[in-house]
């Protein structure tokens, strides 16, 4: 059952990033996901030893949310960031 909630949380969280990064139009559910569970392990490599703070995605809980969602937007921001200089 931690995984459906993981991967639920995750899409919530990268659907959230993509709407802040102005991606939503070219990234679908599946990419929502991706970036939402990818974003959680950023955001608790980063909130934990910086903050002390851990979020789980496992259990729903809106530390983790927030969590997922910061690590999203940085991932979001990194991939913006290196398109943006391939197109040049």
């Amino acid at each position: 059952m931690g995984w459906i909630i993981a991967l639920i949380v995750g899409g919530i969280a990268g659907w959230l990033a993509s709407l802040v990064m102005k991606r939503d139009a070219s990234m679908g559910i599946f990419l929502n996901i991706v970036v939402g569970c990818v974003g959680s392990v950023i955001g608790n490599a980063l909130s934990g030893p910086l903050f002390g703070i851990r979020g789980s995605v496992k259990e729903f809980s809106l530390t983790g949310l927030i969590i997922a969602f910061v690590g999203a937007v940085i991932l979001l921001a990194i991939v913006n960031f290196f398109r943006g200089r391939s197109a040049r």
